[in-house]
């Protein structure tokens, strides 16, 4: 594979085992396309796909998602935490080898045209794809969910799509397609069930709110674990580290008495992610990246003839 585009789409699905494992059949029913990642989450009812493969065979993975989930996903009956306003709620492009982040904008914008000539579901671009700057942002668009949106679309013309008409599909509702850097989706479990708590630490921990930089979050209630969840996206981590972002939301959370229970990450997590919070919580002088045997091995590789790419 002489480039590397990986792609996450995240669907309105996340308790139905077998509408899910549908829509990864369509995803990988093309070459050059690997399955990274598999989540589900019955409390968000959302899937997270982590898809990789060459910038040809990308598109169309996505593009054969999209129209399964359409087929399987009917949002009027959709309940769940997480905010969506699609079957097939968001597909983000991010450049990983031999690709740019320009190129992922082609991507993703002729991914969201097609989305609406061959299904009739009418598409939003955001982050480095955005038209315009109020579309940047994931929850600008995402605002008031697929309820409000299904009506505002046909009466305020600054919430229409950029592809399709000024009317969301009957089931599928819309899709937002766009390119962005690797972000880390990072969830933190708070041992009450005061939904109101959570909102709190994660109007704290957010940069809209003044908190930390690169962080979004939200606080939402887990009924399945019988706890309430920090639900956040690190959209740099190297700004902002998996260790920051803990102390944060640990002292927050015990100002109200309250302990953290665990944590976890979405879809996957670069190394350089987990080397940066454990550096940060060890405090290690003495650390680089020459220090990790993964490190100086993958060194030994590039200077072998053929590269070694693992995927599962």
């Amino acid at each position: 594979m002489d480039s590397i585009v990986e792609c996450v789409p995240n669907f309105s699905e996340g308790r139905n085992v077998r509408k899910v494992e549908a829509i990864i059949r369509s995803c990988l029913a093309g070459p050059d396309i690997y399955l990274l990642d598999a989540g589900m989450d019955r409390d968000h009812n959302r899937s997270v796909l982590t898809l990789a493969g060459t910038r040809q065979s990308i598109g169309e993975a996505a593009l054969r998602g999209i129209g399964k989930a359409a087929q399987l996903i009917d949002l009027n009956i959709h309940e769940g935490v997480h905010p969506r306003i699609g079957a097939t709620d968001v597909v983000p492009f991010i450049p990983i080898q031999g690709v740019t982040l320009e190129d992922c904008v082609h991507i993703a914008t002729w991914v969201a045209e097609e989305v609406w000539t061959r299904f009739r579901i009418p598409t939003y671009l955001y982050g480095a794809a955005a038209r315009r700057p109020e579309r940047r942002d994931l929850e600008d668009i995402r605002r008031g969910q697929f309820e409000s949106l299904r009506e505002e679309v046909t009466t305020q013309p600054h919430r229409r799509p950029d592809f399709g008409e000024a009317s969301l599909h009957a089931t599928a509702g819309t899709t937002i397609v766009g390119a962005r850097k690797f972000l880390v989706a990072y969830n933190i479990n708070l041992g009450t069930t005061e939904l109101a708590i959570a909102k709190s630490v994660a109007k704290r921990v957010r940069a809209s709110s003044g908190g930390l930089p690169c962080v979004k979050a939200m606080g939402v209630q887990l009924r399945t674990r019988n706890l309430v969840q920090v639900s956040m996206n690190l959209t740099d981590f190297e700004t902002t580290s998996l260790a920051a972002v803990f102390e944060v939301v640990a002292r927050e959370a015990a100002a109200y008495g309250v302990n953290i229970v665990d944590s976890e990450v979405v879809g996957l997590v670069p190394r350089r992610a987990l080397e940066r919070a454990a550096v940060q919580h060890l405090r290690i002088r003495n650390f680089g990246p020459d220090l990790i045997l993964e490190n100086r091995l993958e060194l030994l590789r590039e200077r072998r003839p053929h590269n070694c790419l693992a995927m599962k």
